[in-house]
């Protein structure tokens, strides 16, 4: 299946064994999504080698739709003593997305995984992952990623205790993970937590967590723990998650932006686009970068004639969005100066838009150029300061990249929108001549 992960066996010791170390034996221990069988058969090393059979038997379960990967788990079974015959009645192909087995027996459930990450965006883009749509019908509505059916499944089978690994937007991101959060954070409690800031999978950049889920008895509004935040050494950090705020990390910048809101913001729209140009011909040359056309570390520009109004709106409005963190410390998300940074008028987009390519803003009412360097000064600082007071938990994380010096993340267009609705006109044309530094 697209987006599956086999999961390294050094996690399994590192991370999951600790947590359960004193329950192996009250549980069945099942993986929906075993691949080689790396989150449940090392639990075998920690099992007398004259037990491990009755062990196997009464306390594991593993399925996965490869028959590939189901016959890899058979054969690692075997080196912890398990013969083949005895191993494939409890490792079994089964697609547990789509029919979610059975499993009543002696001991209750207690569900490890690392199931498929597959977003729903990507699903409709391409061709050979279409097929996978069928999991997002009916009651499964709603949800943008094949994990989070994981975890529903899970929770409509009412199965107590779950350790899974996710992508950290589970917590961290907005649109695409808010329905998860709502339906199965108000049911089940985080009861531990590992941040990935390092690759662990080969094959992927995606950032991962390790989260451990307990359910609870009564509808859930608040929730604390203590996160292992993992890169070079390990910082733990409390977090508050809040029904309220969707449970999502970040109250620092929720609190700041409701109570900073200034009624006389300037207003903002993004984006100039492909068609607004061609719509508008006219006499004034302007140069546009096409923040579609990205060769060889550089924007492709192209050079257009329009007409006074869109000449001057394009002019009067210098600021961009820098939506994603380039990994270097200059290269942080923000408000930017489009002719500093590219040497041109503007930026359009021709097609659908693409939220992490440069997109410029156009501005009510149209500010001088010190006040839009005041705006881009201000709306930096005050980002960054919540970045630092809070390691950006505000902000979706993107893509690991081992070349960053720090976790990039994601500035949406909709923090942009509250960041600049706490600035107020007055503030701008109190700034004076910009000098290069705000205080």
């Amino acid at each position: 299946m697209l987006g599956m992960h086999f999961t390294p066996v050094e996690v399994f010791h590192e991370y999951i064994m600790p947590q359960i170390a004193d329950r192996l034996k009250d549980y069945l221990w099942v993986d929906m999504f075993c691949g080689e069988g790396n989150l449940i058969l090392p639990m075998l090393e920690y099992i007398d080698p004259d037990e491990r059979l009755e062990f196997f038997r009464k306390h594991m379960m593993c399925f996965d739709i490869d028959g590939g990967a189901v016959e890899r788990s058979i054969q690692n079974a075997r080196r912890y003593g398990i013969p083949p015959d005895i191993a494939g009645e409890n490792i079994r192909i089964r697609d547990t997305l789509k029919d979610y087995p059975a499993l009543d027996g002696e001991y209750p459930v207690f569900h490890i995984t690392n199931p498929p990450y597959l977003y729903l965006g990507y699903i409709k883009k391409q061709s050979e992952a279409y097929r996978h749509r069928a999991y997002f019908h009916g009651e499964n509505a709603g949800y943008q990623d094949l994990y989070q059916i994981a975890m529903m499944n899970d929770l409509r089978h009412g199965i107590d205790n779950m350790i899974y690994i996710v992508p950290s937007n589970f917590l961290f991101a907005d649109a695409g993970t808010r329905k998860i959060r709502e339906d199965f954070l108000t049911r089940y409690r985080i009861e531990s937590c590992f941040i990935f800031e390092r690759r662990i999978f080969s094959f992927t950049g995606t950032n991962v967590m390790i989260l451990g889920f307990q359910r609870s008895q009564s509808p859930i509004d608040k929730m604390e723990f203590e996160a292992m935040r993992v890169n070079r050494h390990i910082e733990r950090k409390r977090y508050v998650l809040y029904r309220e705020n969707n449970f999502r990390p970040g109250n620092e910048y929720q609190d700041y932006v409701r109570n900073n809101f200034k009624p006389d913001h300037p207003v903002i729209r993004f984006y100039l686009t492909y068609d607004e140009v061609i719509k508008n011909p006219g006499s004034n040359r302007v140069v546009l970068v096409d923040s579609k056309d990205y060769k060889h570390g550089d924007y492709a520009k192209e050079t257009f004639y329009v007409n006074d109004d869109l000449y001057d709106s394009i002019r009067s409005n210098p600021l961009y969005v820098r939506t994603v963190d380039k990994g270097t410390p200059e290269g942080r998300s923000g408000l930017y100066w489009i002719a500093d940074d590219f040497d041109a008028d503007g930026v359009f987009v021709k097609g659908p838009t693409y939220r992490t390519s440069p997109i410029q803003v156009f501005l009510q009412p149209r500010l001088t150029e010190n006040e839009s360097r005041a705006l881009m000064a201000i709306f930096n600082r005050k980002l960054n300061e919540m970045r630092e007071k809070s390691n950006s938990d505000f902000m979706t994380t993107y893509k690991y990249s081992d070349s960053s010096a720090y976790v990039r993340k994601y500035l949406g267009l909709k923090q942009v929108r509250e960041i600049i609705n706490t600035i107020s006109i007055d503030e701008l044309k109190g700034a004076g001549a910009y000098n290069g530094t705000m205080p």
